[in-house]
């Protein structure tokens, strides 16, 4: 029913704005008696064997919602109805920002991706607690953080460290976004001796919690095996809990839509179907490198079960989906969750 009727509708209208409207049809929806409880008996797949403890967190079952569709912590609430095991908020920086000018979000319907350049728009870290107050479940959020564009390089950690600190109480664990294309330079973001110092100064700040949260790492897919060695190393080093693989790419080869449309389109992320294999073999070169030492959270072209088995098999502990779920409708989550209990 979504992709023969719903989703032709909303894909005849601009990405960004219909996002913005299906927000509000969902908040409006769920406000009505008895409709949560309607769709979490539509989407929801309960079942103890889907249960995974991860970075000493039990997650319901291991299919997520990854950062950037919930941005600003508005509908976590609402999306957890659907299914999901957890929800990453963000990503969240310390200012408000209007991230980079509009058109910038674009589909590629023949290639089943997305291209955004959308540069960390948000309202800022104050504008998210005070929605993260209105937690009304037991749902696992993540908080995905990052740096304002206009931080100049020496204040990056200082960026992170104002989110960290902010967010602590209200977030079940962290995400350091340190591969997003968009949000002007990030050279330094990725030197493997400044990973291993913003990690160190936030676990230091985890230190001086009553409750320490977990502290993941976010990659992009693009990396050569020479810094994915140096990313295992800064694991081993750190001792940060765990590695988001991966966020979008900014590789465009192989793909179906066509150059002069890519052309007017410009410069951004590219997620969906073609990051999938790429995405799958970064989880694959780091499990297997590091001989499994730490969890990974599989994220990028997950449109189908065997697509979500595939980033299982390879090495993730868990999962999450974005463009697959815009693509794909919300029973995208309980058919994965269906397909892992058959494995089982």
């Amino acid at each position: 029913m979504y992709k023969l009727l719903i989703r032709p509708i909303l894909f005849a209208f601009d990405p960004e704005k219909i996002h913005h409207f299906t927000f509000k049809v969902i908040k409006i929806m769920c406000k009505c008696p008895l409709m949560p409880t309607v769709l979490k008996s539509l989407y929801q797949v309960k079942d103890s064997r889907l249960e995974r403890e991860v970075f000493g967190l039990k997650f319901p079952n291991p299919v997520g919602l990854a950062a950037g569709f919930d941005k600003e912590a508005k509908l976590y609430n609402e999306l957890s109805n659907f299914g999901f095991g957890f929800i990453e908020i963000g990503t969240i920086t310390p200012k408000a920002q209007e991230g980079n000018p509009k058109k910038r979000l674009f589909r590629l319907t023949e290639d089943g991706g997305v291209i955004n350049r959308m540069g960390f728009n948000n309202q800022g870290v104050d504008a998210a607690i005070k929605n993260l107050k209105k937690k009304n479940n037991t749902l696992i959020v993540g908080g995905n953080i990052g740096k304002n564009t206009d931080t100049l390089p020496e204040n990056y950690t200082e960026d992170y460290r104002i989110c960290f600190d902010a967010l602590h109480p209200y977030v079940d664990y962290f995400v350091l976004n340190v591969s997003c294309p968009n949000v002007g330079s990030h050279a330094k973001l990725t030197d493997k001796s400044y990973l291993v110092e913003l990690i160190t100064e936030m676990q230091k700040i985890n230190a001086t919690k009553t409750q320490q949260k977990p502290i993941v790492l976010k990659i992009g897919p693009d990396m050569n095996h020479q810094q994915l060695d140096e990313i295992i190393e800064v694991v081993a080093e750190t001792k940060i809990d765990g590695v988001i693989a991966s966020n979008t790419s900014v590789d465009r080869s192989n793909l179906k839509t066509s150059e002069s449309q890519l052309k007017a389109i410009g410069m951004g992320g590219v997620s969906g179907k073609p990051v999938a294999e790429k995405s799958t073999a970064v989880i694959q070169y780091l499990s297997d490198k590091s001989k499994k030492a730490f969890p990974i959270i599989g994220v990028g072209g997950i449109h189908s079960e065997q697509d979500a088995l595939n980033k299982i098999a390879a090495g993730a502990t868990l999962i999450q989906i974005f463009t697959g779920f815009i693509y794909e409708g919300p029973t995208l989550v309980k058919r994965i969750n269906k397909a892992i209990l058959k494995q089982i």
